[in-house]
Formats: structure tokens, sequence, C-alpha cells
């Protein structure tokens, strides 16, 4: 089947906001909100710190998919999809000594800059580079991880930790990793035609 013009956004919103759920970004967001205790500039920190960090793992999963054969970056895409299946069975932790210290440059730039550093080499930032592999425009890719890490961490910062102990953390990654695996076994059987 023929890719719809929203098929890159909306399927790369899906598995980054399902993947988010109980990964240590969100463990941070908990202890930032209760740190800092200003919502929307730890919002606005994530916002920019994901797209800056998403973006730089898109341009490398298209770099990548430019530069190897169509068949071998399927079965790349296949078992980078898998791993990520089996890596977000494996419930994050983060201690109070991981997170920021409360900085004296406030909210917003303590969100962003320890947003960007923890997301590097996370599953989040790994799928992104592999969506990008798979999917196109690459622009749809980073604005949909993007959203997908908003849409998971933004009602975590507005509520608070108030509610953390009530979100479902054991049944998202069970749904998250089915996702990546569906998602590892549909290129298998379609290929990269999106």
């Amino acid at each position: 089947y023929p890719p719809r013009p929203m098929d890159a956004l909306l399927v790369s919103t899906a598995a980054v906001a399902i993947a988010e759920i109980g990964d240590k970004t969100m463990l941070l967001a908990l202890i930032l909100a209760a740190r800092y205790r200003q919502p929307w500039a730890i919002v606005a920190g994530i916002a920019v710190a994901t797209l800056a960090n998403h973006a730089l793992a898109g341009w490398a999963g298209a770099w990548v998919a430019s530069m190897v054969s169509p068949e071998a970056l399927k079965w790349g895409v296949v078992a980078c999809f898998a791993a990520v299946a089996a890596w977000t069975l494996i419930p994050d932790k983060m201690d109070e000594d991981d997170a920021p210290k409360p900085s004296r440059f406030g909210a917003f730039l303590a969100t962003t800059v320890a947003f960007f550093i923890v997301e590097i080499g996370d599953k989040t930032q790994i799928a992104t580079v592999v969506l990008a592999a798979k999917y196109h425009p690459l622009w749809q890719v980073v604005v949909g991880t993007s959203l997908g890490m908003l849409l998971a961490n933004g009602p975590v910062v507005l509520l608070g930790h108030r509610y953390a102990d009530r979100l479902p953390l054991k049944a998202a990654r069970y749904a998250a990793a089915a996702l990546f695996a569906a998602l590892a076994a549909w290129v298998a059987v379609r290929g990269l035609g999106g």
C-alpha cells in the first residue's frame, strides 16, 4: 500500500508516546516537576530539548538510510525495532542523585539541558533514528517523536508526582514492546515502501 500523507507523523507520535511511559526521561520529568514546581517552564524545556535531540537523531537515521542498500536497511530497521521492543520491557530507574540539582538558571534551562543529555542513547532517541530511516518526510518523524514525548511527559509534569504511582507502567511497557515488535514484523513483511 502507498504511504498516506501523515503516516510518518502519526506512527512516530504513537510509537514514542507509548515507549516513553515509564522511561527514565519520564522519571526525570517527575523529579523536575517536584523540584521546581514550574510546570510550563519544564514542558517548554522538554519541547526544546526533544526537538533538538530528535532532529539530530532523525538526521542520522535519514543519513544511514541514504548510505546502505534498501535490503540491508530493511533488515537493520527490523533488527532495531525488535531490539527496542525488547529494551522497552526493561523498566528504567533513576535515582534522586542522577537528577539535576536545582539550577540558578531556572527550570527551563535546567530541563532543556537535562532532557537533551538524558535522551542521548535512550530508547526513544534510537526509535527516532529507526523511524527516520523508515519514514519520510523527516520533519514529520521529528515533529511526531517530539509530540509523542510531550504527550507522555506533559501530563506528568502538569499533574506532578501526585498521580505518578497510579500510572500503569507495566502495561505501558508491554504495549510499547508490542508496538515496536509489530513495527518490526510489518517492515519484515512489507519492506520499506514508506
